[in-house]
């Protein structure tokens, strides 16, 4: 069940958050329940599970065990800026 809830927030925070809201194509209230419950989530897990994006993408991706992020990283920026 939602009901409503009355903030004071300072207004240029509210202009930038709904500008920030409707590039990602999110409303300005789905963010702020969205942080609630990361806020509110001891389970980093659950806390994954509130924004949808994530929990699609999770698990799709196995790197070799000897993957090296690092390594990989730097190479790619190398090449991105020779």
């Amino acid at each position: 069940m939602n009901t409503k809830l009355t903030l004071t927030i300072e207004e240029e925070v509210i202009e930038k958050a709904k500008k920030y809201a409707k590039k990602h194509g999110r409303s300005l209230s789905e963010l702020v329940q969205n942080y609630f419950r990361a806020l509110l989530t001891e389970d980093t897990t659950q806390a994954l599970d509130a924004a949808p994006l994530t929990s699609k993408l999770r698990g799709s991706f196995s790197a070799p065990e000897d993957f090296d992020y690092k390594k990989e990283l730097i190479k790619s920026l190398k090449k991105k800026y020779s």
